[in-house]
């Protein structure tokens, strides 16, 4: 059995070639770094790698997080600058003893001390995306709503499990801010005796609640993926909601050793990618109903929408 799970449509192409790679008897490090590169590498995705929208002061700064659910090894980078795959980084970062979690210029001497791929990461396209905005700000500078994170959860037929994350975080944020997606627990988990979550969505909330950690927590306990990602993220949006009036976006994946996977978000339009030996790499979209997120498979009519407006020509205003 093997399997591999990613929040958004972006990861299809990422999740097409780590599909290849696990059947072909693949080792589940190997086949999430690649399936997350490729999302880092496109350059038509506002919120992942290259391409990526930048924070207030026009600089892109990137954060990932590579987790060995075998010895629970984690790696962590932080606000990371030109560098072109943070998610590498991140993955030799865990196999260091101490010093697992490096953000800014610490973490750009370990990335440069190591050989990693040097790049300025701000594009054309996210810099038009820059000028618009403050074209369009009339006050005090707010970040962009969408929080787009790619997180994965990958298995691999020697029952290795992997968890994932890559992300350039919010649009117009405060130099320095790190949200949820490097942050273990919040962002993501993963345990190969029991599997492992990933989440996307307003990373000051969901650190709030340590969501990927509890619904591992739960599928420890016997719950399917499916129920644990409902539970855990309805429990904790209408905490919210009562503590503070408002719960931020917040939409989790999930996958158990056994391959079973789920998924669970508080919002319209979310959507997510899976590959197992049963089912071909699928874009999924999520509706509600009353407490369930129900997901069907998207028509070839959204997918083709989602990439034309993902590629559509940009003019300055």
């Amino acid at each position: 059995m093997y399997g591999i799970i990613a929040t958004w449509r972006m990861a299809l192409e990422g999740i097409t070639k780590a599909d290849e790679m696990l059947k072909n008897h693949g080792d589940a490090g190997d086949a999430i770094v690649e399936a997350v590169k490729a999302v880092e590498d496109f350059p038509y995705y506002k919120s992942v790698g290259y391409g990526g929208l930048p924070n207030e002061e026009m600089i892109v700064e990137l954060d990932a997080a590579y987790m060995n659910g075998n010895t629970l090894s984690v790696g962590c980078v932080g606000a990371i600058k030109d560098f072109a795959n943070p998610v590498e980084i991140a993955r030799k970062l865990s196999h260091e003893k101490v010093n697992n979690f490096l953000v800014g210029a610490g973490a750009e001497k370990y990335a440069s001390k190591n050989g990693f791929e040097r790049k300025n990461m701000l594009t054309e396209r996210a810099e038009i995306h820059y000028h618009n905005r403050l074209k369009e700000m009339t006050q005090e500078i707010k970040p962009y709503s969408g929080h787009d994170t790619v997180g994965m959860v990958c298995l691999d037929e020697n029952a290795k499990m992997t968890s994932a994350t890559s992300t350039s975080g919010l649009f117009m944020k405060r130099s320095g801010r790190v949200g949820d997606s490097p942050v273990s627990g919040s962002g993501f988990y993963v345990d190969s005796e029991v599997g492992g979550a990933s989440a996307t969505g307003l990373g000051e909330d969901v650190m709030k609640g340590c969501v990927s950690y509890e619904i591992v927590r739960m599928m420890k306990e016997g719950m399917h993926p499916q129920a644990a990602c409902e539970k855990a993220v309805n429990t904790f949006s209408k905490e919210l909601i009562k503590r503070r009036g408002e719960a931020g976006d917040m939409s989790l994946i999930a996958m158990n050793n056994k391959g079973e996977w789920g998924c669970a978000t508080n919002i319209e339009g979310f959507s997510f990618v899976v590959a197992t030996p049963e089912l071909e790499p699928t874009v999924f979209v999520v509706k509600h109903e009353g407490e369930h997120s129900v997901f069907e498979k998207a028509s070839q009519e959204w997918l083709d929408d989602y990439m034309r407006t993902r590629t559509a020509p940009l003019v300055r205003k």
